[in-house]
């Protein structure tokens, strides 16, 4: 049975590390109590075997969001950092939030982009009269969902980025995990792109560099999984294909979903803001997106 997962780490694991292909490298990072696992994709045959692009692939695990309150400064800024790794140094950037901010588990990248400081439009006399002159300039969209404006979110986006013409776009977008224990607490950044609606099988219009032309990096949290996946969790044991079929059709996702949402957001928002306005401590950006 091919378990649906959108998170890197967890292919890796269910092939074994002692089983991974040539041209998957699986590492870590520790920053005081906070690990950061690295998953590196360089070869197509490293690609076909996990399921996913060649590029980087970062996990952060942290306390589940629906339990926890609030993150640390310390976790916040270990993510900060390692976004700015992914983003050139210079030049404006988009932040897109992707998905329907009427559905909750899906809500995660507009409500995200809500909270994301956009200051593209904040230059000149103006910057430096509000003392502001170092602000790095950041656009923030929401494009919803086909259903809901007619239009795949790639093609808005791409037309977008063709006249705004930033370094990097990036992308926010709720994901599907295998593993329950890793809903509503694990955050994956990449730069291998993303294509929307995957997580739910819609895959849509994909986002990276060969389509939009510019450095696409993807964060995201796992908010929903496949209900065939839950069987065989729970149970131990795999449903029977017509049973399989019927699962692959359900998507689960935990009774504290909206507290999910509205606490990642969060944490991602200040994140995302501390990567790209570093002279910003992490705490001002809190009052400023309050």
């Amino acid at each position: 049975m091919n378990f649906r997962s959108d998170l890197a780490l967890e292919e890796t694991e269910s092939l074994g590390r002692d089983n991974l292909p040539q041209g998957v490298k699986v590492d870590a990072l520790q920053y005081d109590s906070i690990t950061v696992n690295i998953v590196d994709i360089t070869s197509e045959q490293g690609s076909e075997a996990l399921g996913k692009p060649v590029g980087r692939y970062l996990t952060v695990e942290l306390p589940p969001f629906y339990s926890s309150n609030q993150s640390t400064e310390k976790e916040i800024e270990a993510l900060a950092r390692e976004i700015q790794k992914l983003v050139p140094e210079q030049g404006t950037v988009l932040v897109v939030g992707l998905g329907n901010i009427h559905i909750t588990p899906d809500a995660l990248g507009p409500r995200t982009c809500d909270l994301c400081l956009a200051t593209r439009h904040i230059s000149g006399e103006l910057a430096k009269s509000a003392g502001l002159g170092n602000l790095r300039p950041v656009a923030a969209l929401a494009p919803g969902v086909l259903g809901q404006t007619g239009i795949e979110s790639g093609e808005i986006i791409r037309s977008i980025v063709k006249d705004l013409r930033p370094c990097a776009v990036i992308a926010v977008d709720a994901l599907a995990a295998r593993s329950l224990e890793r809903l509503g607490c694990t955050i994956q950044v990449s730069n291998s792109g993303i294509s929307p609606g995957s997580g739910v099988m819609n895959r849509r219009f994909e986002l990276s560099k060969a389509t939009l032309g510019v450095e696409v990096v993807s964060i995201g949290v796992p908010t929903v999984v496949d209900a065939a996946t839950m069987v065989y969790e729970l149970a131990g044991q795999e449903p029977s294909l017509a049973q399989q079929d019927k699962a692959r059709m359900m998507m689960v996702t935990p009774r504290e979903v909206d507290l999910l949402i509205e606490r990642a957001a969060k944490v991602l928002s200040l994140a995302i803001n501390h990567a790209l306005q570093p002279h910003i401590s992490v705490e001002d950006i809190g009052y400023l997106v309050s």
